[in-house]
């Protein structure tokens, strides 16, 4: 994993209220005169693939807001191999373990370009404190954390290894209209599904050879979504 320091991701700080994403990220709910009560900077970073984010057992003191990109959310076993448990994207929100004041629990590592905005967590639970909006998303968030959290345990842990790739890679499908799917490296999907990085490429090979995946450009495919449904399903 790449470290990049703060002054080499940051590209200055986020302008929240003429935020392009306002209606859909955290701070959705906030008007003009909660922004006034913001006397710490929210900071904007870029981050390229690699990059970590915040590790795990870090101090939890800043929360972020996915604004573009993927990121993975990594725990290791014992005999030090990875497990990635959840993936983060755009609108997501990383790290609100941190409102509970513990340290962060995992390594948040960048899958790919990731522009990211850093919100202290002092700001976060003033305003929640003073805005019920806030507040109840907020409350929607943990629920989608854990949402997400329940069908990676019961979608992409158990059945078959074709079944938990064609589960996966429905899950990644960026448009429904174009079928349109991002992969990441097999030793990734290998820790994504609790399969080893050479069951992933054979069964990412097959599903080549069936058409089930197209490759338009590199890592980037087209997917037969009727057929992966019946295989995920079977």
């Amino acid at each position: 994993m790449k470290f990049v320091s703060d002054k080499e991701a940051w590209e200055g700080q986020a302008d929240c209220l003429s935020c392009t994403l306002r209606n859909s990220v955290l701070f959705a709910g906030l008007e003009g005169p909660d922004f006034d009560l913001i006397h710490q900077p929210i900071d904007l970073y870029a981050l390229p693939p690699g990059a970590t984010l915040y590790r795990a057992g870090d101090t939890g003191d800043r929360m972020y807001t996915i604004r573009t990109g993927i990121l993975k959310l990594v725990q290791y076993l014992p005999d030090g191999t990875q497990r990635i448990v959840r993936l983060l994207r755009g609108t997501d929100v990383a790290g609100m373990e941190a409102l509970l004041g513990e340290p962060y629990q995992h390594d948040a590592v960048v899958l790919q370009p990731t522009e990211t905005c850093s919100l202290p967590v002092s700001v976060v639970k003033a305003l929640s404190q003073t805005n019920p909006v806030l507040h109840k998303e907020l409350l929607k968030r943990w629920q989608k954390a854990l949402t997400e959290a329940d069908a990676w345990l019961t979608e992409l842990s158990t059945g078959s290894a074709k079944q938990r790739v064609a589960r996966l890679l429905l899950r990644l499908v960026s448009n429904e209209q174009t079928s349109e799917c991002t992969l990441f490296s097999r030793e990734d999907m290998g820790a994504m599904l609790g399969i080893t990085t050479e069951t992933a490429s054979r069964t990412i090979a097959e599903f080549k050879r069936q058409s089930l995946l197209i490759e338009t450009h590199p890592n980037i495919f087209l997917l037969d979504i009727p057929n992966l449904e019946h295989i995920a399903t079977d």
